[in-house]
């Protein structure tokens, strides 16, 4: 065969590889041919379902980003990176012979099915929001507990982000009536786990003090739970006014040709209320 004649296999890979209007079949080529052991990209070919993760959680967080910060055109692109992830995982599935990216496809659209019978199935639309969601635990009670899931926090992945996870810890064991009934009990539990926090500091170890700042703010994932806030969406609010307020102060302190560490905490403070009053009178 001459050197610059490919086997027909290859040539229709080729094609499907250059062909933009393929749709998803393209993009499940190409990833097999990076993961080809003899001609595809080496670094691609070493990657496992471990080495993969770490991206997988990254793509998913930028997908996040794009969306609060309500850029569609990036989003566009971080969707298609996190649907690369998929895709990556699905072909070291199927090397390994445990799954592959249509059995993938056709499990969550049976799921989907399964756990919208008010849709796919005779049951009834008119339901409130709150029933549909009791129905969607309810199916998903009975599919953990066909997968031999006992325990009522079993399921729960344990590579959430931590708050995230104390969330759904605390979801499942209010479903079973292991919760607070009042929202002023949680916050007479926070005064608890802080004064606690405090002795420790005061009197114990190190160790001591990160057992009781965890339990602090899980209470404070808890008391956000209690009062239908998403602690994690809080938190990135929170941190983007953070980082919006004090780039103020250091541009303000730049105009003096000055840094923060020329400047002492009461100058930045003053500015910091400063930025706060203006944000306020803008809202207002």
């Amino acid at each position: 065969m001459s050197a610059n004649l490919k086997p027909a296999g290859a040539a229709m890979g080729d094609d499907l590889i250059h062909d933009q209007n393929a749709g998803i079949e393209r993009l499940l080529e190409i990833m097999r041919r990076l993961r080809d052991p003899e001609t595809g990209c080496p670094w691609d070919v070493e990657q496992t379902f471990q080495t993969i993760a770490p991206y997988t959680i990254e793509e998913a967080y930028e997908v996040a980003d794009a969306i609060e910060r309500e850029d569609w055109t990036e989003l566009e692109g971080e969707l298609g990176d996190l649907l690369l992830q998929s895709v990556y995982h699905t072909a070291i599935g199927e090397e390994a012979g445990h799954f592959s990216f249509h059995s993938v496809v056709t499990n969550i659209s049976n799921k989907m099915v399964d756990r919208h019978p008010h849709v796919f199935g005779d049951e009834s639309r008119d339901k409130s929001a709150e029933q549909q969601t009791r129905d969607w635990e309810a199916i998903k009670a009975a599919e953990r507990a066909g997968k031999a899931q006992k325990g009522a926090l079993d399921g729960v992945a344990m590579n959430l982000p931590a708050l995230l996870r104390a969330v759904k810890l605390q979801k499942r064991a209010a479903r079973v009536g292991f919760d607070w009934p009042e929202t002023a009990q949680v916050i007479d539990k926070i005064k608890e786990e802080a004064a606690e926090l405090v002795e420790a500091r005061d009197t114990m170890g190190h160790d001591e003090m990160v057992d009781e700042m965890g339990d602090l703010l899980f209470v404070v994932a808890n008391l956000a739970r209690h009062l239908g806030v998403e602690p994690e969406e809080a938190l990135r609010r929170t941190n983007a006014k953070f980082t919006r307020r004090f780039s103020a102060i250091e541009a303000t302190l730049a105009q003096d040709g000055k840094r923060p560490q020329d400047s002492t905490l009461e100058e930045m403070d003053a500015l910091w209320n400063a930025v706060k009053a203006q944000e306020k009178a803008t809202r207002n």
